[in-house]
């Protein structure tokens, strides 16, 4: 075969390539469903079995078999910190969509809100999350990079509104976490009332909302 041929069929190689990338996108859209339904139904059994809860009742939860939860997660650590990882992102996500639905003050309670249901999902997961495992080093990194500017975000919003006074993210995170360790007679309701307060109290000494000046022409 010439050099010149040789040229023309790679070329074409590369073309059906090409043509048939696409065809995989479906696949890996299949995949990330049977990950959210398998992290949904580890987080599901985990909050009524424990996180030693046998693998075939997470797999039969999320309708898949054993042997894709353990492609997927071959150590139960794995499955862990993936659920933890995977409640992260959603509750940081919820700050821009709360942002887009509703002003400043109501924006940044309903995701303190949000936030304290994280919290009661921690929970869940402490004794594995503090267990020494060195699978779970680096999820107290990804949790301050994921939550900090999701609240940061949306607090500059509130204080430049003249809703709330200034706070500092890891202040609040911090106070949340501590209103939403559970009373012996506090009710189910308990941490969202007490969020109610706090925002009441961040109302104190609020400033004059910041007067948006107008932009230069482009």
């Amino acid at each position: 075969m010439s050099k010149v041929e040789m040229s023309k069929q790679a070329a074409g190689q590369d073309d059906d390539a090409g043509r048939e990338a696409p065809k995989s996108r479906p696949v890996r859209a299949d995949a990330q469903r049977n990950t959210d339904a398998l992290l949904e139904a580890a987080l599901a059994v985990f909050a009524t079995s424990g996180v030693d809860a046998p693998v075939r009742e997470i797999a039969v939860r999320a309708g898949v078999g054993v042997g894709t939860v353990y492609r997927h997660f071959p150590q139960r650590s794995d499955l862990i910190a993936a659920v933890f990882r995977h409640e992260v992102d959603a509750c940081a996500d919820a700050a821009a969509e709360f942002a887009a639905e509703y002003e400043p003050g109501e924006a940044l309670t309903r995701w303190l809100q949000r936030y304290a249901t994280f919290i009661g999902t921690k929970r869940g997961l402490a004794t594995a999350l503090h267990s020494g495992d060195p699978a779970f080093d680096a999820l107290p990194a990804y949790f301050d990079s994921q939550f900090r500017p999701a609240l940061q975000s949306l607090l500059e919003t509130a204080i430049n509104a003249g809703e709330i006074r200034k706070v500092q993210p890891e202040d609040l995170l911090r106070a949340v976490a501590n209103l939403c360790v559970p009373p012996r007679d506090g009710g189910d309701d308990h941490a969202l009332r007490m969020i109610e307060l706090l925002i009441d109290g961040l109302r104190y000494g609020a400033k004059s909302p910041t007067t948006q000046l107008p932009q230069p022409d482009q």
